[in-house]
């Protein structure tokens, strides 16, 4: 039950992401072009997220104890060190370059398969080089 949760909520994700057009690069690329043609179309969509976040988490603070699993599980990393703001940098850095973060870059596919896939050469890429450099987890 716990992966066709997963499966549903993913699903209604992207879902979310089609119907919002977030798949489509170019309203990324248009919120951050703010000296050009701004779309600030994205800024809704974030806020709505913000707004469904925050109810979540109220929820689940009375909730006790997830549907599916035996207890939530949240970040056991608190600090902000220079690993996370070196990674939040090149995440930004990648999302401006293609205009998709993953989630969006995966929903994309069924629009433009081969873009996905070099997407996700450079999406392991990321993920490996550190690991192959020596970076500590």
């Amino acid at each position: 039950m716990k992966q066709l949760s997963a499966l549903f909520i993913g699903l209604l994700f992207g879902l979310g992401l089609v119907v919002s057009g977030m798949v489509n690069p170019g309203k990324v690329l248009g919120f951050l072009d703010i000296f050009g043609d701004w779309d600030a179309s994205l800024a809704f969509v974030m806020g709505g997220a913000v707004v469904v976040t925050f109810i979540g988490f109220r929820w689940i603070g009375r909730a006790g104890k997830p549907w599916f699993d035996g207890r939530y599980k949240f970040p056991s990393l608190t600090q902000i060190d220079s690993r996370l703001i070196i990674g939040a940098m090149l995440f930004g850095i990648g999302w401006g370059l293609v205009g998709l973060c993953p989630g969006p870059a995966l929903a994309a596919f069924l629009v433009e398969p081969w873009a996905l896939l070099v997407f996700l050469a450079g999406l392991a890429g990321g993920m490996v080089l550190p690991r192959l450099l020596g970076a500590q987890n």
